[in-house]
């Protein structure tokens, strides 16, 4: 739904006013399953990426808050120790992690598309590998990190604000993790969107959006991406498919986290428990 949502010039038949109504129209016309269409790429990224993210933040956030607070401790260094914590792992790492996702989601977003030709994974990448070139699978490289980092930050940081207000005592709370999830993962998206627009639009190769500003061959370059998206829809064009995105971003991050920290206090409790019978 995000994908068709953001297109910038889409078919007569595939343009939508809602989420519910892109659902329901997708549903009647092109068959129920449709609106999963790539969820197996999804899948083969999302643990890996997962993984990553939360194995740095713990582990930034650990040692870096043992060194600033060494001594003594004080809210100031408390926030400081948070901020860099959260704001390293998902700024510095992410980089070499996304040179093995990146071509995910271009293979994702072409399946995705109103009338796509590709009937299969595999003939998806063999065609745009033939066709486009390896690079196709990399226009977006840099937009996707360049998203990736206020994506991440916004998102982990907002989540440990919302656990300071609903759960101070940081305790095993399923409901303040879910909520703090699913707020962190609105707010991250909604202020990203842009990019993802601009994203979208590189991963897609939109004919018709690509032909009405008088583009031939293929877009390249975040700049570009930007401009083209100012061209065809100006400031509002940038926020294309926030609602999709929001939707799709809330229930994501609050599965992630709560799924995260069940499994830190169930790891944790059974170190103690083994200590404790030693």
């Amino acid at each position: 739904l995000q994908t068709r949502m953001q297109s910038l010039q889409p078919d007569p038949k595939a343009q939508y006013r809602s989420v519910y109504e892109a659902l329901k129209k997708i549903v009647l016309t092109e068959g129920f399953w449709r609106p999963l269409r790539g969820i197996n790429v999804t899948m083969l990224g999302a643990g890996p990426a997962h993984a990553m993210y939360f194995a740095c933040y713990e582990k930034m956030k650990k040692s870096l808050s043992e060194t600033i607070q060494h001594g003594g401790n004080s809210h100031l260094a408390n926030d400081v120790s948070q901020l860099i914590s959260l704001y390293l792992p998902v700024s510095v790492l992410p980089g070499a992690a996304l040179l093995c996702v990146s071509p995910g989601p271009v293979v994702k977003q072409r399946m995705q598309m109103f009338n796509s030709p590709y009937k299969s994974v595999l003939a998806c990448i063999r065609t745009v590998q033939k066709t486009e070139g390896f690079s196709a699978f990399y226009r977006s490289y840099t937009t996707q990190l360049t998203m990736n980092v206020p994506f991440q930050a916004i998102h982990f940081i907002t989540y440990e604000f919302m656990q300071e207000q609903i759960n101070p005592h940081r305790e095993y709370n399923p409901r303040s993790h879910i909520l703090s999830g699913a707020i962190a993962g609105a707010v991250a998206a909604a202020a990203t969107t842009p990019l993802d627009v601009c994203k979208t639009l590189l991963n897609t190769q939109e004919n018709m959006a690509l032909s009405s500003v008088n583009i031939s061959g293929h877009l390249s370059g975040m700049v570009n991406a930007f401009k083209t998206v100012y061209q065809l829809g100006g400031i509002s064009g940038y926020f294309r498919g926030v609602q999709a995105r929001v939707i799709y971003q809330m229930p994501s991050t609050a599965i992630a986290w709560s799924v995260y920290e069940f499994f830190k206090y169930f790891l944790t409790k059974h170190k103690l428990e083994k200590r404790t019978s030693l």
